[in-house]
């Protein structure tokens, strides 16, 4: 029995350093794991602030072409449709021209 603790007394002294080791590497990499959460967070907020701007900014053209006073919403709905349709159609001249009458 004396044999066995006196073997165990160095193996015990040992294995402090060892698992002192273990435990530093193991906190190192919680901390580079922690940084790297950190930084995807920071750059998926940087991509959400991004995409909230370029929102806010087209309510904002919206919000200034609706109270604008001497707007006509159709008329310029209809220019819109008409310029598509000449993107589309590949022409110079809009689809819609023919069909009004001149005055």
């Amino acid at each position: 029995m004396e044999g066995t603790l006196a073997l165990m007394i160095p193996i015990f002294a040992l294995m402090i350093p060892i698992v002192a080791l273990w435990t530093k590497h193991q906190q190192k990499m919680a901390e580079m794991q922690v940084g790297a959460t950190a930084e995807q967070t920071a750059e998926k907020a940087a991509q959400y602030a991004s995409q909230v701007q370029r929102l806010e900014d087209r309510v904002q053209v919206l919000e200034r072409i609706v109270t604008d006073r001497g707007y006509d919403i159709a008329t310029q709905i209809e220019a819109l449709r008409d310029t598509r349709r000449v993107d589309e159609a590949g022409a110079g001249v809009p689809l819609g021209l023919g069909n009004k009458e001149r005055v």
